[in-house]
């Protein structure tokens, strides 16, 4: 069990002896380099204020104190915040990206927040986001039915697989598809929305249309581990453990190079800074309608993966929706061990939270104490 060094009252003890976490991984490939975001500077810097989501702000009473003075978070962090998040930073082994942004605030910091991470999973989210677009311009129903049969399956985490060798074919409603893609992270109901809604260029054209910065996503799934893994992909792979019987075979030299390429330029990469931004947006109705916004975020916070991550690190009160990753290991190391989310204090403050993990040689209980530290800190510093 690791211990990370810092000087709060939060991390040290966090033993994890849960490891249940869901071993999903997401879909992207190799598209050119996106245009180059700012890369967020270390400490704060100011973001302009959008409206909830929900409700309107009431408007300020004539002669009423400046909302910096009756709440001293909202112009800057809180005293202390970006310094406990920094020393987490500069403690854990690995790449590590952390980008924390005040979502009903004006301010936001990160560390390494402008490079690539690998999103693994993290990156259903803009598939989910895409199909509710189409929704909201009319192109696409909720109540739209898809068939998904053998060749639709892809590999790894993907309980539909199991309905569909028994029943043959499986249909299911956009909305189940979403449900299934985010709260289970199943990989073949996710491709199966990303197929439904035109393939990865929609995506890539909702991210651009939405100027999110610097988000990657490619055509999905199976191609994105085949190549991470340094295979090329076959649809037995999607059968059992073929897969893994595969990537097994291979000389360690090609799964090594592999990996490394991967690593080095990812090809789902995207940026923390810029998934808080996109995370903020969204929680402020910016990206889209009001109901989709509403349900997407119904949706994220009944996700059952990374119980031990970001969530745990929350204390009572206050609630969290959120979308994990993970990557695959090699040698005890994983390519991507990620979770993203929308934090929300019982005074109904928010946060957009981000930890990314490139390449650890941490355990996973290091991993997810490290998440909880982070989350921890937002919890312990808020309303100072």
């Amino acid at each position: 069990m690791m211990a990370l060094g810092f000087s709060g009252r939060r991390l040290l003890g966090m033993a994890i002896g849960g490891m249940a976490l869901a071993g999903c991984v997401s879909g992207a490939a190799l598209v050119p380099t996106p245009r180059q975001a700012q890369t967020a500077p270390r400490g704060a810097v100011s973001v302009p204020i959008g409206p909830p989501v929900s409700t309107a702000t009431p408007a300020r009473a004539v002669n009423a104190p400046p909302k910096d003075v009756v709440d001293p978070g909202f112009r800057r962090p809180p005293s202390g915040l970006s310094d406990r998040i920094s020393q987490l930073w500069r403690t854990f082994p690995g790449k590590t990206g952390i980008a924390v942004q005040r979502i009903d605030g004006e301010w936001s910091f990160s560390e390494r927040g402008g490079e690539l991470f690998p999103q693994q999973s993290v990156s259903k989210l803009w598939v989910a986001m895409t199909v509710l677009d189409a929704v909201d311009q009319g192109k696409l129903s909720l109540d739209r039915q898809v068939d998904i049969g053998p060749n639709d399956l892809t590999l790894f985490h993907q309980p539909l697989a199991a309905r569909v060798r028994a029943e043959g074919k499986v249909t299911m409603s956009v909305r189940d598809l979403i449900e299934t893609a985010i709260t289970h992270s199943d990989n073949t109901a996710n491709d199966s929305l990303l197929r439904t809604v035109g393939g990865p260029e929609a995506v890539r054209r909702f991210i651009a249309k939405k100027d999110l910065g610097s988000i990657r996503f490619g055509p999905g799934e199976r191609l994105l581990q085949s190549a991470t893994a340094g295979l090329s992909w076959q649809q037995s792979y999607s059968q059992g453990r073929a897969f893994q019987q595969a990537r097994a075979a291979l000389p360690d030299s090609t799964r090594k190079a592999a990996r490394e390429a991967y690593l080095a330029n990812p090809m789902d990469g995207a940026a923390p800074a810029a998934i808080a931004s996109a995370l903020t947006r969204l929680a402020r109705g910016a990206l889209l309608s009001p109901e989709s916004t509403q349900y997407l975020m119904g949706v994220m916070s009944r996700t059952h993966s990374g119980p031990k991550r970001l969530k745990a690190g929350l204390p009572s009160g206050w609630e969290f929706m959120h979308k994990t990753g993970t990557g695959q290991d090699y040698k005890g190391e994983t390519a991507g061990y990620n979770d993203i989310g929308i934090a929300t204090a019982p005074d109904g403050t928010r946060y957009a939270i981000v930890v990314m993990l490139g390449d650890t040689s941490a355990s996973i209980p290091a991993r997810m104490a490290l998440m909880q530290a982070v989350s921890g800190a937002v919890a312990e510093f808020h309303g100072k």
